[in-house]
Parts: C-alpha cells; sequence; structure tokens
C-alpha cells in the first residue's frame, strides 16, 4: 500500500490556486456582480452559502479557465467547488503517469468512467479540457442525465468526447452499466456521503453554523444542494465503497485503476480491508487538501 504524503496546498497543476478574480470573472457572468460584497479588508468576495452565486461563479470558472461557454444546472442538484473536483483530477492523472514511464498520457484514448457524473458534469469537463481524455459519465438519475447531456451538447470541444449513460440498476455500480468488451483506463467516484436524509441535513445544518448563517440549534435549515441520490445511499459513504470494491472484483481488467474519493480518514482501516479480502496487486491512498479542508482518493488496480 502506497500513501501519498499530505498537503496543505492545492496540486500544482491546478488552476484554481489563487484568489479569484472577479474582475474576469464578472464580465463572463455579469449577473454574477449583484452577489460580491466587501470583506472587512474591502476585497471583493461572495457569499457562498447563497446557492445562486455559487452556481454563477461555477459557470464564469468553467468559461475563464476551460472555455467552457453554456454550463447550468437545475435548481437543487449539487453544485461542486470547481478547484477541489480539479484537485481530483490532477492526482489521478500523476496515478496514470506512474503506469506510463512517469508521463501524463493525454488523448481520447484514455478513458475514464465517472460513476455519479451529476447535472454538473464536472469530472468530464475538467478532465478532458486539461489532458484531451474521454469519458463516459454514469448516474442513476434521469434529471442529471439530462443536465448533462445538454452541458455537453451545448459546448462543441465536449462533443464527441463525453457520453452520458443513465446507470438502470440503481443497486449497483459497474453491474448493468458496462458490456464485456468495455475497457477504462480509470474511474473515479465522489460517493454519497450520508446514510439518511436526517444525517444530510444535520451535516448541512452544522455547514450553516460553521458559516454563522443560523445559530446553533436552531430548527431552519437552508440547503447547500443536492438530490437524495447525491447526498445520500443506504449505509452511507463507506457501504457504497465497500459495494463498488466489491463489484471491481468481478471486472479486474476492464480497469487498470478503480479510484474513489473517501470523505472521512476514519473509513480508510475499514476501505483497506475490504480490498484485502478481494486481492488487488496495488493500493494506494492520496491525500488533497483545500485550505482547512483534506480529503483523499483511494485507488487499486487489479492488473499493475
Amino acid at each position: 500500500m502506497i500513501i501519498r504524503e499530505p498537503s496543505s496546498r492545492l496540486h500544482i497543476r491546478n488552476r484554481h490556486t489563487g484568489r479569484y478574480d472577479f474582475d474576469t470573472l464578472t464580465q463572463l457572468r455579469p449577473e454574477l456582480r449583484a452577489h460580491l460584497k466587501r470583506n472587512p479588508t474591502g476585497e471583493s468576495t461572495l457569499d457562498f452559502s447563497d446557492p445562486v452565486a455559487v452556481r454563477l461563479l461555477n459557470g464564469a470558472l468553467l468559461q475563464q479557465f476551460y472555455g467552457i461557454a453554456h454550463w447550468e444546472i437545475p435548481p437543487d442538484y449539487l453544485c461542486p467547488p470547481i478547484p477541489g473536483r480539479a484537485d481530483v483530477i490532477h492526482s489521478v492523472a500523476d496515478l496514470l503517469a506512474g503506469s506510463n514511464g512517469g508521463e501524463i498520457p493525454r488523448g481520447p484514448d484514455v478513458r475514464v468512467l465517472d460513476i455519479g457524473v451529476g447535472a454538473s458534469c464536472i469530472y468530464p469537463i475538467i478532465g478532458h479540457c486539461e489532458y484531451g481524455w474521454s469519458f463516459v459519465g454514469s448516474d442513476i438519475d434521469e434529471k442529471a442525465i439530462e443536465s448533462a447531456r445538454k452541458i455537453v451538447a451545448a459546448n462543441p470541444q465536449l462533443k464527441g468526447a463525453i457520453e452520458i449513460q443513465l446507470q438502470p440498476r440503481a443497486d449497483h455500480i459497474f453491474a448493468g452499466l458496462l458490456t464485456a468488451d468495455e475497457r477504462f483506463d480509470l474511474t473515479v467516484c465522489n460517493p454519497p456521503f450520508h446514510a439518511s436524509k436526517e444525517e444530510a441535513q444535520f451535516g448541512s445544518r452544522r455547514k450553516w453554523e460553521n458559516l454563522g448563517k443560523i445559530k446553533a440549534g436552531e430548527a431552519k435549515l437552508k440547503n447547500f444542494g443536492g438530490q437524495s441520490n447525491e447526498l445520500w445511499c443506504q449505509g452511507g459513504e463507506l457501504s457504497f465503497i465497500r459495494r463498488m470494491i466489491d463489484e471491481s472484483a468481478d471486472i479486474p481488467e476492464q480497469c487498470m485503476w478503480f479510484t474513489t474519493v473517501v470523505s472521512r480518514d476514519v473509513y480508510l482501516d475499514a476501505i483497506h480491508e475490504a480490498l484485502e479480502r478481494v486481492a488487488p496487486k496495488d493500493v494506494r491512498t492520496l491525500n488533497m487538501a483545500q485550505g482547512q479542508k483534506k480529503s483523499r482518493i483511494v485507488a487499486w488496480t487489479f492488473v499493475a
């Protein structure tokens, strides 16, 4: 098992390491200007608890850094932080480089499966725009599938590079989705964090309290965004990852590296125990950080 040492900074190739350039961003999305405010030092900032403001920011960032001019998602769907998602893509690019003589493989021959692509289609957008990879994005939510397909169709540089597929079996990850002859270099995944609606609401309430938007224990809850299947599943994140590990063992030759984000380090021992049962040839844990927020990627392969 290989563990990459933790860092307090974003990946060196991450385009989002500096402060947001709100002058440029508001030129790209003028409606974003109405959501700016001044911080105590007089600098422009954004109310990151406002879902409309965050969606506008994401659209402007995708246009500024990746040339994506048309990006919209339905209200109340998860609007992921782009710097963190970019860190995942760059980290798994390094993983692929380790199996390619130290060089990051680029171009459409590199095939990536995004498990739970969501309405935002963020991983395929960043992965294709940064490295030219081709993607299959899967999801169990038909409205998310429709949104992701609209984003791909609206941006010419994405056409032919990103395919969006409905996973018809909500209780499975790979089974029912992949054909026997499909091969991938990589999977990426952000599992649902929570085990129930109540747990997800508690997590959202705690975020609002930390941001000072509601008082501790206040009953009123504002949603950070996200549909049920985006935020929780039976058994929560650990159960989802265990299921992914078990199903990966059924298709060991169909993917070079299986990977998933793991939000809590307390899950790592149980995840590694699950991996020991299916006996991959290599397991790696890649640590990431964005400010005070820390996460990690667990990766395994049966063929390396």
